[in-house]
């Protein structure tokens, strides 16, 4: 089956197996998160210094952010689902 893989955004791809959330920054319990993620070193900046617009969790409590929307990143997701689906039909 392989593993399936999703573009964030600037050429950075991640294993769409292993994520468990994407969701908007604007909030402050997740800006808080975020910076916890940050002090403790499992902060992952993919956003090229960019306004970050999408924050994915991943199962290994490791957190990415994206300068993509999340509803963009979640199409890109589920447009990849997709494919394989037709693939094996």
């Amino acid at each position: 089956m392989g593993i399936k893989l999703v573009n964030i955004g600037f050429g950075n791809i991640v294993s769409a197996g292993r994520i468990v959330s994407i969701i908007s920054p604007e909030s402050a319990p997740i800006k808080r998160i975020v910076q916890e993620a940050r002090e403790s070193g499992m902060l992952i900046d993919a956003t090229y210094g960019r306004r970050t617009r999408a924050v994915i969790i991943m199962d290994s409590n490791h957190m990415i952010l994206s300068a993509v929307q999340p509803e963009t990143v979640a199409h890109r997701l589920m447009s990849r689902d997709q494919l394989l689906e037709d693939d094996e039909s």
